[in-house]
């Protein structure tokens, strides 16, 4: 099938209409049945809850339409959440929970020799590819993966196969490719293509996702004020279709600054409820911040820090203290052997005492954030020194003559020097 790509500066919902469903008319085979792997609520400014629901209506009277949210480690979502992103139109019966620990199949496994060449013998594991097992069914004409291409701290672009082996992946392929995204830098492949964890993805793809019938619905977004545009679609199952999309994201989603910054402020969405999620703004800032700088994150949704019993324990057990102490500790401690995507969390969270990182939670005490090697601001405090609600992204003055440089959703970019990226 011939390949979609649109990009534009606002693509409109009657755009998205047109090309959706002449790929979709086009398709070799009769739907009778399909799966479509959508992101959950916390990656909402993708528009994918758009497309899925626009997908449903336009096949529903002809074809079964099953929906299964690409959670990864992440909680499953409530049904107030699949309202609010989907719609109320497609029933709650058609949407499944993927379980990252115990509905998956191990398809195939990734040599640990090519572990070694691509992270310069850092690490020489073998990775079992577990999949969720529904990917398998073969009663599925078609299995549609939807969702945003965006820099991300492990694997460089977010989505393509990224979706299937982690977002509907098992805990080796989740626990193993995370930590080799930590040990070899966050800083050497956000916003890059082919990184390390791309190249086992790609190894993947190629050797044991042939078989299933796949197809990608990738988009490109910026959001201004609340207000998300649609700047890029793509839409087939070629490897070119992500790395168009991933020059669009590159294109709108790197914000490239001439010098370090050494102040920002952060408001986290109440969909953010952990620091497994909200530390996004760490992950997104880490390579803008200067050294001496402070990151305040004000977090009025902040309930726990793992979005699960096991890594919020992990967390509080060992706190974000930095990459070689991490690496020391996965050496002796058994938990984080058994967890490395944990222990890969807790590397991403650390400034590497470069800058100082201050939460300001809704729901979390001063002792469990100090707990975790992070600072305490009260959100009260937080609130009326910041007065966040006026503050515009960028730079901002506050009439106290503080300048803060303002950040609403680090989710949907990356923040950087301009000599990060030269060439």
């Amino acid at each position: 099938m011939e390949a979609i790509k649109i990009t534009g500066e606002d693509i409109t919902e009657q755009q998205i209409k047109e090309s959706l469903y002449s790929w979709l008319r086009s398709y070799p085979v009769p739907l009778r049945k399909i799966l479509l792997l959508p992101p959950d609520y916390t990656r909402a400014h993708s528009l994918a809850g758009l497309i899925t629901r626009l997908i449903y209506t336009f096949l529903t009277p002809t074809c079964q339409v099953d929906i299964m949210p690409a959670l990864g480690t992440h909680e499953p979502m409530s049904t107030d959440q699949k309202r609010k992103m989907f719609g109320p139109e497609i029933p709650l019966d058609c949407f499944h929970v993927h379980d990252w620990r115990n509905d998956i199949v191990k398809i195939g496994q990734i040599p640990g020799s090519l572990v070694a060449e691509v992270s310069g013998g850092r690490l020489d594991f073998a990775i079992d590819v577990e999949i969720n097992r529904r990917l398998l069914d073969r009663s599925y004409d078609l299995i549609l993966s939807i969702g945003q291409v965006v820099p991300h701290e492990v694997v460089g672009m977010a989505n393509y196969t990224k979706n299937i082996l982690v977002g509907c992946g098992g805990k080796t392929i989740i626990d193993k490719s995370h930590f080799l995204g930590a040990v070899c830098g966050m800083e050497a492949l956000m916003g890059r293509d082919h990184s390390p964890v791309r190249q086992i993805f790609d190894y993947a793809e190629t050797h044991f996702l042939q078989e299933i019938p796949l197809a990608y619905i990738l988009t490109v977004t910026t959001t201004q004020q609340e207000q998300t545009k649609l700047n890029g679609l793509f839409i087939g199952r070629e490897r070119h279709v992500f790395e168009a999309a991933v020059a669009e994201s590159q294109k709108r989603n790197l914000d490239l600054l001439d010098e370090p910054l050494k102040k920002v402020v952060y408001l986290d969405p109440h969909e953010f409820k952990s620091t497994w999620l909200g530390n996004k703004a760490i992950y997104r800032t880490r390579m803008a911040m200067a050294d001496g700088g402070e990151l305040y994150i004000i977090a009025p949704g902040l309930r726990h820090f793992g979005e699960d019993k096991v890594f919020d324990r992990i967390i509080r057990k060992y706190g974000y203290i930095g990459t070689p102490r991490i690496l020391e500790l996965v050496r002796t401690e058994a938990d984080l052997q058994d967890n490395l995507s944990a222990a890969a969390h807790l590397i991403h969270g650390s400034s590497e005492g470069r800058f100082r990182i201050t939460y300001a939670p809704g729901h979390v005490s001063k002792e469990e954030i100090e707990g975790v090697n992070f600072n305490y601001l009260p959100l009260a405090e937080a609130e009326e020194r910041f007065d966040y609600m006026k503050l515009r992204d960028g730079f901002n003055r506050l009439p106290n003559g503080e300048e803060v440089f303002f950040i609403s959703n680090p989710a949907l970019g990356l923040w950087a020097l301009k000599k990060n990226f030269q060439g």
